[in-house]
């Protein structure tokens, strides 16, 4: 299930050139200091959206909060297993997150000292 949803998130970012997928172990997406996306351990995927998209989301499409480690991800849909065929509206969803956090404050980063 894992590698089947990976396979999926990689064209998802494949189809949005405007940023590329992070992360070896926990993938992942972000922009100005901000994760818009996550794929999670148990292979679940989760898009960050407004609060607006978000609660529309979740109604039209019977989606889960998203959970990571143990925790709800604030923000976050869980991209509901009957979604996983819909490549385009789940890529639209994913710009949108992008543009979401893009119109976020930028999020100090925090740089490792040598």
């Amino acid at each position: 299930m894992y590698e089947e949803v990976l396979k999926l998130y990689d064209k998802l970012v494949e189809l949005n050139p405007d940023f590329e997928r992070k992360g070896k172990t926990m993938p992942y997406t972000s922009a100005n200091g901000h994760m818009f996306s996550l794929l999670n351990k148990d292979g679940e995927l989760g898009i960050r959206l407004s609060k607006e998209s978000g609660e529309k989301f979740k109604e039209t499409y019977n989606a889960e909060p998203f959970m990571s480690h143990g925790a709800v991800m604030r923000g976050y849909v869980c991209i509901p297993e009957a979604l996983h065929g819909e490549v385009e509206l789940l890529a639209a969803y994913l710009k949108e997150g992008h543009e979401y956090v893009l119109s976020l404050p930028p999020k100090a980063t925090k740089k490792k000292k040598k």
